[in-house]
């Protein structure tokens, strides 16, 4: 049976000529590849969710470290940095120091 379905092709090709046999997008390689695409979609979302997390928490970082640096340069002279909330501190008072540093 393959012989004759095989036979049949190729008298449809000729010698120098281009032969295209055609693969026959069935509805289950449609259908699989459009549940590949929807997956793709969503991975690519949660991807750009973890991004934009990740960069939120590095501008957090960031602004801490500007924040710190202002402070120990602080023209406040009991002004210290307290890692543990990220806040520039009066050793005296123990309030945030809100003028001078920023």
């Amino acid at each position: 049976m393959f012989a004759a379905h095989a036979g049949a092709a190729t008298t449809n090709c000729s010698p120098g000529s281009t032969c295209v046999i055609s693969g026959g997008d069935t509805a289950l390689e449609k259908e699989r590849a459009r549940q590949e695409k929807e997956q793709w979609d969503d991975t690519r979302s949660l991807r750009q969710k973890i991004n934009r997390r990740a960069e939120k928490e590095f501008d957090k970082v960031d602004r801490a470290i500007d924040a710190e640096d202002a402070c120990l340069k602080s023209s406040v002279v009991t002004a210290y940095w307290e890692p543990n909330t990220l806040r520039c501190l009066d050793a005296n008072t123990g309030r945030e120091v809100s003028t001078g540093w920023k």
